[in-house]
Parts: structure tokens; C-alpha cells; sequence
């Protein structure tokens, strides 16, 4: 009767020390668990500060870039330093160019801060390719494009107005607002 004792006692301690071992896991991957979610969230955190400082980056360097069209269009002498066409532009076509670049360049940055989608930049170039001067401009500008990372998004976005344009020129100019297909986001 003794030895019958001894083996349930046993068995009731080792059967207490696998709960305590059972209840020990279950606490610390609680802990862990709730470890990770606060590194979840505090890594969300600094990615949209990252995104916000990026944004805000990008705005200050369009409000730069604005300045400076601004400046080379409201002095001819400035303009020359970003005539850089294959051929001569008149003063007045320069200043025009110089402000087709700030449209096309505002709407890149809106497209990049995500303040418009790639449909709506689409929809843009789509309206903006109607004004000769801007198509003109496109022309004039290819070899600065050709310039780009061909994966960068100006790149694309670029080819993507180029291939636009091509599909404008080949279309019946009368219903011009539906000629291309919209991106696929």
C-alpha cells in the first residue's frame, strides 16, 4: 500500500510541474506577443514619420524648383542657363517651356505625395497633351528624359506620356478624352 501512495504522489508532481511548465510558456509567449505588437506599432510609427518627412521633403524641393522656373521666366538671362534644347528657342517659347515644366513637374509631385492617383496623373497628361505648346514641349524635352533610370517612376510615368501622346497622334482628335487605356494602379 505504501508503493501504491508514492505512485500517485508522483504522478500529482510531475503532473503539477507540467502545468507550471505549460502555464510558464503560455505567460512568457503572452509577453512576447505583446512585445511584438508594441514593435509593430512603433515600427508603423517611424515608417510614416519616414513617409511624412519624405513628403515633406518633396514639397519643399517643388516649392525650390517653382522659385527657380519662376525666376528663369521672369528673366530672359536666367532662361538661357536652362536652354538646353537641340535646337534655339525663342525667349518667349522658353518661358513657355519653362512653365509646361512646372505643370508637368507639379503634377509628377502630387502623383509621388499621393495626393493624386496614377489614373488622375494619367487624366492630366491626357487634358495637358491637347495644348500644342505642351506637346511641343514634350518633344523638345525627350532627350532629358531619355537621360532617366528606365525603372525609375519619372521613367515610367514619362513612357507612359510618350506612349499617350503616340496614341493621341494616331486618333480621331474629336473624342481625344477617351483615347488610351488608364494605367493599371
Amino acid at each position: 500500500m505504501a508503493t501504491q501512495k508514492r505512485g500517485v504522489r508522483g504522478l500529482s508532481a510531475i503532473a503539477a510541474a507540467g502545468m507550471g511548465l505549460v502555464t510558464g510558456t503560455l505567460v512568457t509567449l503572452a509577453a512576447q506577443r505583446q512585445a511584438l505588437a508594441s514593435l509593430r506599432m512603433r515600427l508603423e510609427h517611424l515608417e510614416q514619420a519616414a513617409q511624412a518627412q519624405r513628403d515633406a521633403n518633396l514639397a519643399h524641393q517643388q516649392r525650390l524648383h517653382w522659385e527657380l522656373l519662376s525666376k528663369a521666366m521672369d528673366d530672359h538671362e536666367l532662361a538661357e542657363v536652362l536652354d538646353t534644347y537641340e535646337e534655339t528657342v525663342s525667349a518667349k517659347k522658353q518661358r513657355q517651356f519653362l512653365f509646361a515644366n512646372a505643370l508637368y513637374t507639379n503634377a509628377l509631385c502630387y502623383y509621388r505625395i499621393g495626393n493624386i492617383s496614377r489614373d488622375e496623373f494619367f487624366g492630366f497628361a491626357r487634358g495637358i497633351l491637347q495644348n500644342p505648346i505642351f506637346r511641343e514641349y514634350w518633344y523638345a524635352t525627350r532627350p532629358h528624359r531619355a537621360t532617366l533610370i528606365d525603372t525609375s517612376e519619372e521613367a515610367e510615368l514619362g513612357q507612359m506620356v510618350d506612349d499617350l501622346l503616340r496614341q493621341l497622334e494616331e486618333a480621331d482628335g474629336e473624342e481625344w478624352w477617351v483615347v488610351g487605356e488608364p494605367p493599371i494602379d
